[in-house]
């Protein structure tokens, strides 16, 4: 009767002490979860990389990332192949995101002036909403030459394209052909106005 007394005795610490270790320790992943949760991961970020393609957005370290973790995989360094798969699809998610937002319209470069009764080309410069200044005719003059004939006589109704910004050289070499031009007239195009549109 003692001996089986003591034999539960044993069971029963027997038991407990395994219920005591089998609380006490945090279970490990298995490796095959580990190796399913890599090829997921590389899965997802290849799918991300061919989505960003298709848009015309690849990102241009992405697939080399993704590469890296393949490598790692096969390696058997689940962990390493996790993370650079996880960076690589994070690469291709930005890139696709930076595709879809739109594009803002660029600012014009030129603007258009429609003749009325009473202008020429010095009047028009000079006003604010052109040039601000009746030296800068010649700039409305060789951006139009297919429209004009005379820089001294346009007519009502014409549209004048003119660029809004130019540059400083070019604005130097129209005010210098304005007050260098010499003498003109109605009716004829004067050599130093031929001079000017061939620059």
């Amino acid at each position: 009767m003692k001996k089986i007394s003591s034999l539960k005795s044993f069971g029963i610490l027997v038991l407990v002490l395994g219920l005591f270790a089998g609380c006490a320790s945090t279970p490990e992943p298995a490796v095959d979860d580990n190796e399913r949760l890599a090829a997921e991961a590389i899965a997802a970020a290849q799918s991300a990389i061919e989505e960003a393609a298709a848009l015309g957005a690849e990102w241009r370290d992405a697939q080399a990332v993704l590469d890296e973790a393949k490598a790692a995989y096969e390696a058997a360094d689940y962990p390493t192949a996790i993370e650079l798969a996880n960076k690589a699809e994070a690469m291709a998610r930005q890139a696709i995101a930076d595709a879809q937002v739109p594009e803002e319209p660029a600012a014009p470069t030129t603007a258009s002036y429609e003749v009325v009764a009473g202008d020429n080309l010095w009047d028009i410069s000079g006003k604010s909403s052109v040039y601000g200044d009746p030296y800068s005719w010649p700039l409305i003059y060789k951006a139009n030459k297919a429209k004009i004939n005379d820089a001294d006589l346009i007519y009502p109704g014409q549209v004048f394209d003119y660029e809004i910004s130019p540059s400083a050289g070019d604005v130097e070499a129209a005010v210098n052909h304005a007050k260098t031009r010499g003498a003109w007239s109605v009716g004829s195009v004067e050599a130093s106005d031929e001079a000017y549109l061939a620059r």
